[in-house]
């Protein structure tokens, strides 16, 4: 356990991040489910490092003002809910950030990307999967332990979880939703 303790403190947030310490928690459990995971598939540091970028830029402004949020993503899907990706994609490129799969990644983490790498991949899973979030099921810890042997299974079963959580709440799928739906659906996709 100390070792987790130990990855969790690494997470650096970025000097504009606007979080509660609510939000840090969050963060730091995400990061450190998607720590877990690179380990146990044995991605290069390299790997790892990217999807712990991700993860402490997700919801880096989740917190912030909806002024900043519109300004920085003004077309985010019509939904204020769903503004803090693409505005935390943005800030970062705005800050150096180059690597578009990370970008994606923060930009998606909220509605699915079909074109996402494993960065944006891992974050969906650990930002839904994380601990305290009581929507992920009764099944949680054994979704988060089947993640290194099947990555694209449990990805699948997240997918369609949030799925009919949006369908429930009455809210429209989105194009990118209904894409990396899709893409999932599909046999060897």
């Amino acid at each position: 356990m100390a070792e987790r303790s130990e990855q969790i403190s690494a997470v650096e947030l970025p000097s504009w991040a606007q979080v509660t310490q609510k939000r840090l928690g969050h963060i730091q459990r995400v990061a450190a489910l998607v720590t877990q995971w690179a380990v146990a598939l044995h991605v290069s540091p390299e790997e790892r490092e990217r999807w712990v970028r991700a993860a402490s830029l997700h919801d880096a402004l989740k917190d912030a003002s909806p002024e900043l949020l519109r300004e920085l993503a003004p077309d985010s899907w019509g939904a204020d809910s769903l503004r803090h990706g693409p505005a935390a994609a943005a800030m970062a490129a705005r800050e150096g950030e180059r690597d578009q799969g990370v970008l994606d990644a923060v930009r998606y983490h909220s509605v699915g990307c079909a074109r996402w790498d494993d960065a944006g991949r891992m974050l969906y899973l650990a930002d839904f999967l994380e601990g305290r979030r009581r929507k992920a099921g009764d099944d949680r810890e054994a979704l988060v332990q089947r993640v290194p042997s099947d990555p694209r299974g449990v990805l699948r079963e997240v997918a369609r979880r949030r799925l009919l959580l949006t369908i429930r709440a009455g809210h429209p799928l989105l194009a990118e939703t209904t894409a990396f739906w899709n893409d999932l659906a599909c046999p060897g996709g």
